[in-house]
């Protein structure tokens, strides 16, 4: 199992609405990694997030998916303000371009603030200078958080035992037909369909969450 693809726990929100592309019973829970602790590098920000406008602050992390040709990796940014997946990519490796794609996505779709924080682990992709160089040339910043620590991408390991639940965690028959899950998953549902209770604007998906957020910035 690569060290920089973690299965956290599967787990339901208690405000999740059901998708069921076919689910096969529930799988265990894999331990994470162990890791060093470490300090930001140059430019980084230490974590932050308590953030009330979109496109300020990220959070991102990678996950794989076992099919029949092999693993299929999949990368997302999440807005931490909204909770919506603002960037995603998928490929057979888990280099640094995959992140930088699903980067590139986030800033392309996502309405991002300059300066905007961009928060990861410390895994190999975050911390290379192609990721690097790209945070710095979309104008973002980069933030780290400890080697090993779950706390810093509870956001992001939210997401991944979501998305485990409800597309399930079988072997697919090849990575297209992965891919296709995944698509229809984070497009149809769990962007515009699945509520999520906001402390103030109540229970919202998180394209709405934005809309709203946006409106009330605008006014």
């Amino acid at each position: 199992m690569p060290g920089t693809a973690r299965e956290p726990q599967a787990h339901r929100p208690s405000d999740a609405r059901t998708w069921h592309p076919g689910r096969p019973p529930a799988p265990p829970a894999f331990a994470d990694p162990a890791g060093q602790e470490g300090q930001d590098g140059p430019g980084s920000d230490r974590p932050d997030f308590h953030t009330e406008r979109p496109g300020t602050k990220l959070v991102g992390d990678i996950t794989f998916l076992p099919t029949a040709e092999g693993w299929l990796y999949l990368a997302c940014w999440l807005d931490l303000t909204t909770r919506e997946v603002v960037g995603y990519a998928m490929a057979d490796h888990h280099r640094a371009s995959l992140v930088v794609d699903a980067l590139r996505m986030a800033h392309g779709r996502g309405d991002l603030q300059p300066g905007c924080v961009a928060h990861s682990d410390r895994d190999s992709e975050y911390t290379s200078d192609q990721f690097r160089r790209e945070v710095r040339e979309l104008g973002l910043r980069q933030s780290c958080g400890r080697a090993g620590s779950c706390f810093d991408n509870a956001a992001a390991e939210s997401f991944w035992a979501l998305l485990k639940e409800e597309i399930g965690n079988r072997t697919w028959p090849d990575r297209a037909t992965a891919r296709a899950d995944v698509f229809a998953f984070v497009e149809t549902f769990y962007n515009r369909r699945r509520l999520r209770n906001h402390k103030i604007l109540g229970y919202l998906t998180p394209t709405e969450t934005r809309q709203h957020q946006q409106q009330a910035l605008a006014a």
